[in-house]
């Protein structure tokens, strides 16, 4: 099993070899400021199971207000696409901007794997899945413990 991206010039591409370990939905102003949009879909992956198969991707490094870690922005330094984050904090493990992939439905995005994380600055009119894990801030907190999720019985509008 292998799935395809890259950037929009073509000059950076990328390959997964599993499903994703899990999909992350992230309502941070961060995510939203990388991405111009509402929010991140961001499929996570082992890092063995990712790689760049051409060209060489640029780096921004960002600090974290919340965590005061380094976030890895991976990114095509001709079209400026944003391709993949790898961190400091979670080092064992790379998320991808879900948009990028040659087939961005590829994979699966169900309350199995999925969670909505930093609801409390996601943009107003945001609807959350019912069943999916929602959290109010990150799903662990700054010691790495796991944050309560909430679980909506049917849509919910931020």
């Amino acid at each position: 099993m292998r799935h395809d991206g890259g950037c929009l010039c073509g000059k950076v591409r990328y390959s997964v070899t599993t499903p994703p370990t899990r999909v992350t939905f992230c309502h941070c102003k961060f995510c939203q400021r990388t991405t111009g949009s509402a929010y991140l879909v961001e499929p996570i992956f082992d890092k063995g199971a990712f790689g760049v198969t051409a060209g060489e991707p640029t780096t921004y490094d960002h600090t974290s207000e919340g965590s005061g870690k380094v976030i890895h922005i991976h990114f095509c330094s001709t079209c400026a696409t944003k391709l993949f984050l790898t961190f400091e904090r979670f080092t064992e493990v790379v998320g991808v901007y879900g948009g990028t992939f040659d087939d961005p439905n590829w994979f699966e995005r169900s309350p199995a794997n999925s969670k909505h994380i930093f609801l409390a600055v996601a943009q107003r009119g945001t609807v959350v899945p019912a069943g999916v894990a929602c959290f109010e801030e990150h799903a662990t907190n700054v010691a790495g413990e796991p944050n309560e999720p909430h679980l909506y019985d049917s849509p919910h509008v931020v």
